[in-house]
C-alpha cells in the first residue's frame, strides 16, 4: 500500500489579558488587541443578563468604536442573546450566530467578539469555530467562573443528547478580555462560582496558592475586590500553563486533570435540568471526589478536611438530594457520569483524584459501593 505521509503543526497564540472598564474611551486596551493595519470589521454578542444589569453598556461599546472607526467598524449595535446554560441546549441559538456573521460579511479577518458569561463564550466560541471554517473569535468573560477558568480555554461547546459538551470544537479564541469591573453586577451566587474553579486547580497543582485561599477566605467570602483579583488571576494562569505545558491540550488521551470533580458536577447539572449552577455542581463533585480519595487511603483526613472547610468558608453547599436520586432500574442517577466521563473522551476510564493538597493523582476505576459509601459520609458532614 502507497503512502504520502507529512506531519502538520498548528501554531497557536493564546492570550488572557486583564484590565478594567475595556469599554472606556480612555482605554486603548481592545483596540491595541485587534489592531491591524487594514480596516477590521467587528461584530458583539452581548450577553442578555449583562445587558439587564448594565444597560448603558451597549452605548458604550457603539461609543468606543465610533471613537476608532478608522480602523475598526462595528458592524451593527451589539447583538443581544440569552445566556446560562439553557442557551446550549439548543441549536437554534448557533444558527442565529451563524446568520448574524452571514448577514454582516464577517470573515477570516473580521472579528466576533462574545461578552457573557461561560455559557455565551462556549456558543459563541462554536459558532465562530464552525462559521467559515473559522474566524476570529474574542472573549471578554463576566463572571469569575469565566474569567478564571472556562473563557481562557481552547473549548467550546453545546449540550446535546442530554449530555454536557456533546457538540464541540477546540479553537484557541484570538485573545481573551478579563475586565474585572464587569463583575461588579454579579449576584452572590455567581460572584462566588469562580472561586471553585480555583480551589480546585490548586488542590491537583499548586499548594501554596490552596494556602493563600485559606487565609484569604474572610476577605473572599465577602467578595473583597482585591482578594477576588489576585484568585482570578492566579487560577486563570495556572488553567492557562496547563493548557500550554501539559502535553495535551487538545485532550487527545485519556486524561482531563482540569476536569477534577467535574464526572459528578456534570451528572448533577444533567439530572437537575440545570437547576443546580455549574459552580455549586463542581462544589459538590470536589467535596465527593475529596471524601472518595480519603475512602480510599490516598488522601489524608486532616487534609480532606481543610478542602471541604474552605469550600464551606467560601459559602458553596457541599451536599444535595440529587446525589441520592435513582434511576428506573432503582441505581444512584449519579454513577452514570463516570461512564459519560469516559465516553467524552473514549479510551479508558481516567479520574482526577487526589494524593495531596497539591497533587492530583489518576486512577481508572471508581468502586459504586466507596461512592455510595461517600456520598452518606459526604450528606453526614453537610
Amino acid at each position: 500500500m502507497a503512502v504520502i505521509e507529512h506531519s502538520l503543526q498548528a501554531g497557536w497564540r493564546l492570550r488572557v489579558h486583564f484590565t478594567e472598564d475595556i469599554f472606556s474611551p480612555a482605554n486603548p486596551g481592545l483596540g491595541d488587541v485587534l489592531a491591524d493595519p487594514s480596516l477590521r470589521k467587528v461584530l458583539i454578542l452581548l450577553d442578555q443578563a449583562v445587558a439587564s444589569a448594565q444597560p448603558g453598556l451597549p452605548a458604550r461599546m457603539e461609543a468606543y468604536f465610533a471613537a476608532r472607526a478608522e480602523k475598526l467598524r462595528l458592524v451593527c449595535p451589539p447583538v443581544i442573546l440569552p445566556g446560562g446554560e439553557r442557551a446550549k441546549n439548543s441549536p437554534a441559538l448557533i444558527n442565529e450566530i451563524h446568520a448574524q456573521i452571514d448577514r454582516h460579511h464577517i470573515d477570516r479577518h473580521s472579528f466576533v467578539i462574545a461578552v457573557g458569561g461561560g455559557a455565551l463564550l462556549d456558543v459563541v466560541g462554536f459558532a465562530a469555530a464552525t462559521a467559515h471554517r473559522g474566524v476570529r473569535h474574542v472573549r471578554i468573560p463576566t463572571t469569575t467562573l469565566a474569567q478564571a477558568d472556562s473563557g481562557v480555554g481552547v473549548k467550546n461547546g453545546i449540550n446535546a443528547f442530554g449530555k454536557k459538551n456533546f457538540i464541540g470544537t477546540f479553537a484557541p479564541p484570538y485573545a481573551v478580555i478579563n475586565d474585572f469591573t464587569l463583575l461588579a453586577t454579579l449576584p452572590p451566587k455567581e460572584m462566588r462560582a469562580g472561586y471553585v474553579e480555583a480551589v480546585k486547580v490548586a488542590c491537583i497543582r499548586d499548594r501554596k496558592f490552596f494556602e493563600e485561599m485559606e487565609a484569604a477566605a474572610v476577605a473572599l467570602a465577602a467578595f473583597d475586590p482585591s482578594a477576588m483579583r489576585r484568585l482570578i488571576y492566579h487560577c486563570a494562569e495556572l488553567h492557562l500553563n496547563h493548557i500550554v505545558a501539559g502535553g495535551d491540550p487538545f485532550e487527545t488521551g485519556s486524561a482531563r486533570p482540569l476536569d477534577f470533580g467535574h464526572w459528578a458536577a456534570h451528572k448533577l447539572e444533567q439530572t437537575s435540568d440545570f437547576q443546580i449552577h455549574h459552580g455549586e455542581a463542581v462544589a459538590i463533585g470536589l467535596a465527593l471526589d475529596v471524601v472518595y480519595s480519603h475512602q480510599i487511603g490516598l488522601l489524608e483526613a486532616a487534609a480532606a478536611g481543610r478542602i471541604l472547610a474552605l469550600l464551606r468558608r467560601l459559602g458553596f453547599t457541599l451536599f444535595t438530594s440529587r446525589l441520592l436520586a435513582k434511576d428506573s432500574r432503582g441505581e444512584l442517577q449519579i454513577l452514570g457520569g463516570l461512564e459519560e466521563f469516559r465516553e467524552h473522551l473514549g479510551g479508558e476510564l481516567t479520574i482526577t483524584l487526589l494524593k495531596e493538597i497539591g497533587c492530583g493523582v489518576e486512577v481508572h476505576e471508581m468502586k459504586s459501593e466507596i461512592v455510595v459509601a461517600s456520598i452518606q459520609e459526604l450528606q453526614h458532614f453537610a
